[in-house]
C-alpha cells in the first residue's frame, strides 16, 4: 500500500477488515507474499488463519476454511456491527442469506452472508476486552466495490442491515455520485458500489460480487509477478487516474490491484 494514503476505518457500520477464504494456507501465503510482498503472522482465530502484513501492518485475513465450511473460495469484506444476531435477523428479513453464524471466532462473532443479489460478504462483532473497531491502527485494509445488479437498491440493503445513514454517531454516509454509490465513513470514500451485474450470469466477474481492491504502485509489474507464481489475468482497465488488474490466484480467488490513488477517482469508462 505504499502508493497510497490509506483511509481511517471509523463507525460501528465500517469496512473492518478483509479476509481470504480458501482451501491451502501455505499455497496462499506463498503467492500473495511474492505478489503484494506481504508477510505473514499466525492469526489469533487458530492454526488454519494467518494474519498477512504490509509494512507491519496488518492489511488481510487468510484462513483455510473454504472446505471446513463449504463456502466458495473468494475475497470477503467484513463489516463492524454492533451486535451480530441483530445483523442477521435483518439480512434475513430483507431476503438475503446467513450461510455461516454468527459463531465465535477469536475475540468477536463472525458471521459468512449473501446480499439478495448473490453477493457475499462477512460481519464481525467485536466481543473482547478494549474491542476495537480499527484492529489495524486507523488504517483501511483494501477499497471496496460492489458490482450489483441495482446499486440503489443494494444500497438500500446494507444500509438497512448496517445502519448507514442512521443518525447514529460514527455511522457510515452514502453519496450518489455519477450513478453509482459512494459510501464514505469517516468522511472517507472507503467503498463504491455499481449498477449492471446479471445475477445469473455463467461469468462469476459479471454476476454481482464484491470486489477487493489492494493498491499498489506498479499495476503491470503486480500482473507479471501473479502470471510468474500461477495466477491469471481476469481482466486489465484503463480508468481515469489509472489502471486496475482483476486476478485469479491458484486457488481461483479473485482480488484487483489498482494504481488508483481513492475509489472515488476511478468510474466505469
Amino acid at each position: 500500500m505504499s502508493a497510497t494514503e490509506p483511509a481511517p476505518l471509523a463507525g460501528v457500520s465500517a469496512p473492518c477488515w478483509v479476509h481470504l477464504v480458501t482451501r491451502e494456507l501455505a499455497a496462499a501465503q506463498r503467492f500473495y507474499g511474492a505478489v503484494l510482498g506481504w508477510t505473514f503472522r499466525p492469526g489469533a482465530m487458530g492454526e488454519d488463519f494467518l494474519t498477512a502484513r504490509s509494512d507491519g501492518v496488518p492489511v488481510a485475513g487468510i484462513g483455510a476454511i473454504a472446505s471446513a465450511y463449504h463456502v466458495a473460495v473468494t475475497w470477503m469484506p467484513y463489516f463492524s456491527v454492533q451486535d451480530a444476531d441483530v445483523a442477521a435477523d435483518r439480512i434475513r428479513e430483507r431476503s438475503g442469506t446467513v450461510a455461516v453464524g454468527p459463531l465465535a471466532i477469536g475475540k468477536g462473532r463472525a458471521l459468512f452472508a449473501a446480499d439478495r443479489d448473490g453477493a457475499s460478504f462477512g460481519v464481525w462483532q467485536w466481543t473482547g476486552r478494549a474491542a476495537s473497531l480499527a484492529p489495524s491502527g486507523n488504517r483501511s485494509h483494501a477499497w471496496l466495490r460492489l458490482r450489483t445488479r441495482n446499486a440503489f437498491d443494494a444500497a438500500i440493503f446494507y444500509g438497512e442491515v448496517l445502519g448507514w445513514e442512521s443518525g447514529e454517531s460514527g455511522t457510515c454516509e452514502v453519496a450518489y455520485v455519477k450513478e453509482e454509490v459512494l459510501v464514505r465513513c469517516g468522511g472517507r470514500p472507503l467503498a463504491r458500489i455499481s449498477s449492471g451485474a446479471v445475477e445469473a450470469a455463467p461469468d462469476p466477474m459479471v454476476r454481482p460480487h464484491w470486489q477487493v481492491q489492494f493498491p499498489v504502485a506498479d499495476v503491470a509489474a503486480t500482473v507479471r509477478e501473479a502470471e510468474r507464481h500461477g495466477g491469471t489475468l481476469l481482466e486489465l482497465r484503463e480508468v481515469p487516474h489509472g489502471s486496475e488488474a482483476t486476478l485469479s490466484d491458484p486457488d481461483g480467488g479473485h482480488f484487483t490491484v489498482t494504481d488508483v490513488r481513492s475509489p472515488a477517482g476511478s468510474d466505469d469508462g
